[in-house]
């Protein structure tokens, strides 16, 4: 065998990884789970690159897209399955061997009447969006799972965008709430319904929220929230004079949140004050709103299935 990237310590893409696992084949029926390590040691892959995970955290990167390999080589007749977890190669699979110039890809499966077919079937009009992801895996070096997650963070990113311009739009008051809503909904207050409250009062010694880490109230966390543009980024002296009212409350915890950023400065000043002030900049609040479901809502949820091996197994035995 001669794969010009073996030995590079690199995870390959699962176009570059067809001629491996078909080669695998051409040695007699394979078991997917063996390939998959017979293929990371010829790559040289660290154990670190064969640890690395998806991040749905389920499977190893490297795995994902041996399977998603063998998956095209199927589609495209090259390889078919004898039992579970096994596949053997075919005659135009030896044949495409056989053409050892030959790279094979996408472009080269697309040939073939069932990939042809197989392409046609995730393109209908009837699929709608899926059809979408399965074209992009197509025309490019990705896994669907891969393509699949890099659409789901440029739909959040975006959202995670609107939901900041947003927020910066919204009166003063309205931002110092949905500061204490998003607190209670990470957890923070229990289950008191009194638990988080904004102030935002005059006399309140610039605090503008606090939170109750126990139904007594015996132990706080003092909010500052500033309503910023873009641009207008928090400095050094607006986190001292956070520290100055929290230490005036006695307080020994603080969240100062803004929807626009911190300097360095403000940001080595909150270190050097110690762990009692959080920095919460304008990405990171969309973020955790979009995580917490502030200000949005689930739309809709797609359920990705994967093969019980368990069942199988049992039913095998």
């Amino acid at each position: 065998m001669s794969w010009g990237f073996l030995g590079d310590g690199m995870i390959p893409d699962h176009e570059t990884l067809m001629r491996p696992v078909l080669e695998c084949a051409a040695a007699g029926e394979a078991r997917i789970g063996e390939v998959v390590e017979e293929l990371a040691g010829k790559l040289g892959l660290t154990q670190d690159e064969r640890d690395e995970l998806l991040p749905s955290g389920k499977q190893t990167r490297f795995a994902n897209r041996v399977h998603w390999a063998k998956s095209f080589l199927k589609q495209a007749g090259l390889v078919r399955p004898t039992k579970w977890a096994h596949f053997v190669i075919t005659d135009r699979g030896k044949a495409a061997l056989a053409h050892g110039a030959a790279t094979i890809d996408v472009a080269y499966l697309e040939q073939f009447p069932e990939f042809q077919e197989f392409r046609a079937r995730t393109n209908t009009k009837e699929i709608g969006a899926p059809a979408v992801l399965a074209q992009a895996v197509i025309e490019s070096t990705a896994t669907p799972d891969e393509v699949l997650r890099a659409a789901h963070k440029q739909i959040n990113e975006a959202l995670a965008a609107d939901l900041l311009d947003r927020v910066r739009q919204a009166p003063p008051a309205f931002f110092e709430n949905l500061i204490v809503e998003l607190l209670l909904a990470m957890g923070y207050g229990g289950t008191s319904e009194d638990a988080g409250r904004a102030l935002g009062k005059s006399g309140d010694d610039g605090i503008d929220g606090v939170i109750d880490q126990d139904a007594l109230g015996l132990d706080q966390i003092y909010l500052q929230a500033k309503r910023y543009a873009d641009g207008n980024n928090i400095g050094a002296g607006a986190i001292r004079d956070f520290f100055g009212a929290l230490s005036l409350k006695k307080a020994h915890k603080g969240i100062f949140v803004t929807t626009s950023a911190f300097s360095p400065n403000a940001i080595q000043t909150a270190h050097d004050l110690g762990s009692r002030i959080v920095l919460i900049d304008g990405i990171q609040l969309a973020r955790l709103m979009t995580r917490y479901n502030i200000g949005c809502r689930d739309e809709q949820i797609l359920h990705i299935k994967k093969i019980d091996e368990d069942f199988f197994d049992a039913g095998a035995g």
